[in-house]
């Protein structure tokens, strides 16, 4: 089939090149497009880009190796696209949209919380230690609550937060405290 005598390979073929070329752009420079259309997000950019590309490149194919009618070939293209973008929009672009305020702690959050001196703490000095969360490690410097060496390995909890670094005392375990006792 031709489109103003172009073969409708051909159309297929460049709209995916051209398609390609402005995914490839948006990623680039997609926080600068953002910006400029922040009050408009009813929809990410990246979804129509996706679409389009999944659309000419499977018409393309489908126009190279089948025998289906053209305006067939478009359909099943745009079935086959419009299910991968959903996918690629359920699976992909909202967890991933959601996911970076997950990432983001306050410091008050760090108190009542247990980590591991992995710089020992002296009594007059700084140490380091690492607290262990769900998104991953957070190291801070520390300092003795108590004005007692803390070695490393141990475990501390933290008590409070002055100036970015954290006062931390030694853990006791309720069950260890008790079996001591």
């Amino acid at each position: 089939m031709d489109i103003f005598g172009v073969p409708l390979q051909t159309i297929y073929l460049y709209g995916l090149m051209i398609s390609a070329v402005l995914t490839f752009l948006y990623l680039l420079f997609g926080d600068v497009v953002e910006g400029i259309f922040e009050g408009m997000n009813f929809i990410n950019p990246i979804l129509p880009f996706s679409f389009f590309t999944i659309f000419t490149a499977s018409g393309y194919l489908l126009e190279l190796f089948t025998s289906l009618h053209s305006l067939l070939g478009a359909f099943i293209s745009a079935i086959i696209a419009f299910i991968l973008v959903a996918l690629l929009n359920i699976f992909v672009v909202i967890p991933l949209s959601t996911a970076e305020e997950s990432l983001v702690y306050e410091e008050s959050d760090l108190k009542g919380r247990i980590g591991t001196v992995i710089t020992t703490i002296p009594f007059d000095g700084y140490g380091e230690i690492i607290i262990e969360s769900f998104s991953g490690r957070i190291a801070k410097s520390a300092i003795s609550f108590d004005q007692v060496e803390i070695p490393q390995g141990s475990k501390v909890l933290v008590i409070d937060i002055v100036d970015g670094v954290v006062h931390v005392s030694i853990h006791e375990d309720i069950e260890q405290s008790q079996l001591e006792g």
